[in-house]
């Protein structure tokens, strides 16, 4: 609700991709920084040794179509804890080994929360998906999404790249092993159509409906795929296509809402139809998805790809499996590319390896699934979702304002056990201009001309702007000590956040040290 009110819904509708990218970049902070409260609430809500962790998130990475000035935005991210301080700051401490310690790894991590006796809830969120609809005031699709599970992920670093992703029924996987055909990824979807038929005999090529991102970005990357389903006469959705709940899908984004429609329905004529996703997604996206599988018994095989995604899909996931210290690592390559490559090109792909390692993802293997990022055999999974305008997927209506300054909000939980739709009434305790004042983070506001010297400082603030710093540059921050944190302003790249507003958040963070120094001894600041 908050980011429907205040995160400047539709206002980039006609602006240059600049200002666009801007208001992205407010919506998401309001996303993020209104998640963030709340699950700060929530913690307090549970056991006192138990834990909220932020296992991953998703802003880091451009996405298809985002030209290099649009930068990553503010978001939740990894090792973000929430819990009672004492708790917190036992976890913080290991959470900042995992990030700066090589030697310290996942293992040794789950050894000391079990010496403990803490219990990690595991979270992949996404405070805002489908960022680009929202700011252009598009009717459906932004939506809220927090998974939370019942472990910790296994994930040592903060980490996001691209993952490719085929969603079919479980039915049409168990049929095609019965018959000796394994179904994943990397499997021509020839054979793939073999064990839909298999699965439904009587089901028409052209009402199979395989979802992809679509657009002239994505061609050079899933172009094969697209022309692989249509030589199959399958059809492919395109932007438009009305879906069983009358609404329009769209193809530019949104790769985690479609999840919810896999599978089969009649229409009025008894012609039975099936609905499945292919192509890729961002990984967060992708691993919310992919554990809906035990709720919605479906099946999701995974590949991971580069952060950049230059090729495609079916060369782009041989690079991940390369060895970054290998003496053949140019020659390996130049055999996937068939060109040379000059070194900075190498080192990119040598950097990304070794992030996504590095981080826990699994290379090793040729495709990977849910499984392969929870480290316990039996596992369980809690999908939340809140709607701020109509999903099409689900046909989940999105806020309504029904009486003046009183909302409905529609929330959907999923587990294994069941699925229940909440709506919710709410009522801002106060006017729109004072909450939209609640709702801004601090440093936005000051960002954006508020007179912070002149404003009365709480002791809260301390504790805002630090959460706040590591929603808006993450990549810049070092923990040190239990508490310490030292903003690095030459990791801050000028795409994230522009130089100008470098050089006055530098200058806020300076005044509130030198006017604060207790409240603020936490802080450092370097060039």
């Amino acid at each position: 609700l908050g980011t429907k009110l205040f995160g400047r819904y539709g206002e980039g509708k006609k602006s240059e991709k600049s200002e666009l990218n801007q208001i992205k970049k407010d919506a998401d902070a309001i996303s993020a920084y209104a998640m963030s409260e709340s699950l700060w609430y929530l913690s307090r809500l549970l056991p006192e040794n138990h834990a909220i962790m932020v296992c991953v998130g998703e802003g880091l990475m451009p996405k298809a179509g985002e030209t290099p000035e649009m930068g990553s935005n503010p978001m939740l991210g990894f090792g973000r804890i929430y819990a009672r301080p004492q708790v917190a700051q036992f976890l913080d401490q290991r959470v900042h080994r995992l990030i700066n310690d090589d030697k310290y790894t996942w293992i040794d991590f789950k050894k000391d929360i079990i010496s403990a006796g803490i219990t990690i809830w595991g979270t992949a969120i996404d405070t805002l998906e489908n960022t680009t609809r929202f700011a252009k005031g598009e009717d459906t699709g932004p939506l809220t999404v927090l998974h939370v599970f019942d472990q910790p992920l296994w994930i040592t670093k903060p980490y996001e790249g691209y993952i490719g992703n085929l969603i079919l029924p479980k039915s049409v996987v168990q049929k095609a092993s019965e018959e000796s055909i394994l179904i994943n990824f990397f499997t021509p979807r020839e054979k793939v159509l073999y064990a839909i038929k298999k699965t439904y005999p009587d089901i028409k090529n052209q009402n199979i409906h395989v979802w992809t991102l679509a657009g002239k970005s994505r061609e050079h990357r899933i172009g094969k795929l697209w022309e692989e389903w249509k030589s199959l006469g399958i059809h492919l959705v395109e932007e438009g296509w009305t879906l069983p709940s009358g609404y329009k899908a769209f193809t530019d984004s949104g790769t985690y809402a479609p999840t919810l429609l896999v599978g089969t329905w009649e229409d009025n004529e008894k012609q039975k139809h099936l609905f499945l996703i292919d192509g890729y997604a961002a990984s967060a996206e992708a691993l919310q998805a992919s554990s809906l599988c035990p709720i919605l018994d479906i099946d999701a095989s995974l590949a991971v790809f580069t952060s950049k995604f230059k090729l495609s899909y079916d060369r782009e996931a041989k690079i991940m499996h390369l060895d970054p210290d290998s003496p053949e690592f140019e020659d390996n390559l130049y055999e996937i590319f068939g060109e040379k490559l000059d070194k900075d090109v190498t080192d990119m792909f040598r950097n990304d390896i070794k992030i996504a390692a590095n981080a826990g993802i699994n290379l090793k293997k040729t495709t990977i699934s849910i499984d392969d990022f929870l480290p316990e055999k039996n596992w369980n999974v809690m999908a939340l979702a809140g709607y701020m305008l109509p999903d099409p997927y689900t046909g989940t209506q999105g806020i309504k304002e029904v009486a003046p300054g009183i909302y409905e909000v529609t929330t959907r939980l999923l587990t294994p056990e069941g699925e229940k739709k909440t709506k919710i009434t709410l009522k801002l305790e106060e006017d729109l201009e004072t909450s939209r004042l609640i709702f801004n983070p601090l440093l936005n506001r000051f960002l954006k001309g508020e007179n912070y010297q002149e404003r009365a400082v709480k002791i809260s603030d301390s504790g805002r702007i630090r959460n706040e710093l590591q929603t808006l540059c993450s990549e810049a921050l070092e923990y040190e000590g239990t508490t310490g944190i030292i903003v690095h302003f030459n990791k801050i790249s000028k795409d994230v956040i522009s130089v100008q507003d470098q050089k006055r958040l530098k200058e806020i963070l300076k005044w509130y040290k030198e006017n604060h120094p207790i409240w603020f001894n936490w802080l450092k600041i370097t060039d």
